[in-house]
């Protein structure tokens, strides 16, 4: 019998709290590998705030995070840092340096973590804008593009160093429905051409449900996951009226939410 493939994402037990509110307890999942698995839930869930645990920003009160079978909660500086390099973020706003120009903003992770001379880096960083339909934007600065153009010149960034893990908060926050669509479409494709593994927080259902290949539901009112499947099998048979609340949009569900206050925000570039 073949051996289990470790998954490349894996947590045991995590909770999670601001200073001695707990937000959520024995949070137990794993993300396999080349799949779509989206963080769902409502305001002041803390879908931000599981990501900011997964991608090493914050370290939870207790349970495991482990990255290809490693401890990433445990492991010493060098471990974490060589871990981290195998991670791409596309953060809820783009993040981008406003000062720098795409090709400026792109290069600056393959120049911190590569020994790239600069004409190899300019190849890399001509071939992620091509990757997510921006060649020729090179010199353009983030205030010269669209918002819907700045989520791919963001993603291009979040791709600069080959990541085997692709983390994504609210991407189509901000964005007219046709963007955020197109938007889905690009993260399907990274999906299916490079076999890339993704963790997308959203709350937005549309692109849940043409995106999700696996999704986990994180509620406020039960303090824990509730549910934990593909989004279709989970609103045609919800495990709780909150997850049939939120997958159909019916009840009072956004009524039940905490304030967005709650909600802790990832630190982006200024």
């Amino acid at each position: 019998m073949a051996a289990m493939e470790t998954p490349p994402i894996e947590v045991r037990d995590l909770t999670m709290a601001y200073g001695a509110r707990t937000i959520m307890r024995n949070l137990t999942f794993e993300v396999r590998r080349g799949e779509i698995f989206v963080v769902m839930g409502g305001s002041g869930s803390g879908k931000s705030t599981l990501l900011k645990h997964l991608i090493g920003l914050t370290r939870p009160p207790s349970g495991s995070i482990f990255f290809e079978g490693e401890d990433f909660l445990e492991a010493d500086a060098e471990a974490r840092k060589g871990i981290l390099r195998r991670m791409g973020v596309l953060y809820q706003n783009g993040a981008l340096w406003s000062g720098l120009t795409l090709a400026e903003n792109i290069a600056l992770p393959i120049e911190e973590y590569t020994d790239l001379d600069r004409g190899a880096i300019a190849e890399v960083v001509s071939l992620k804008l091509a990757l997510v339909g921006l060649r020729g934007f090179e010199e353009y600065y983030p205030a010269e593009i669209s918002g819907g153009m700045r989520k791919r010149a963001a993603l291009a960034r979040a791709m600069a160093l080959d990541p085997e893990v692709l983390f994504f908060d609210e991407p189509s926050s901000g964005l007219d429905p046709i963007t955020a669509s197109r938007l889905d479409d690009l993260i399907l494709q990274l999906r299916d051409s490079f076999g890339s593994t993704i963790v997308v927080v959203s709350h937005d259902l549309d692109s849940i449900f043409k995106i999700a290949d696996r999704a986990v539901f994180l509620d406020i009112k039960e303090k824990t996951m509730t549910g934990l499947g593909e989004p279709a099998a989970l609103r045609d048979d919800p495990p709780t009226h909150e997850v049939r609340d939120f997958l159909t949009r019916s009840g009072d569900f956004e009524g039940r939410s905490v304030p967005d206050r709650t909600r802790e925000r990832m630190p982006v570039p200024s």
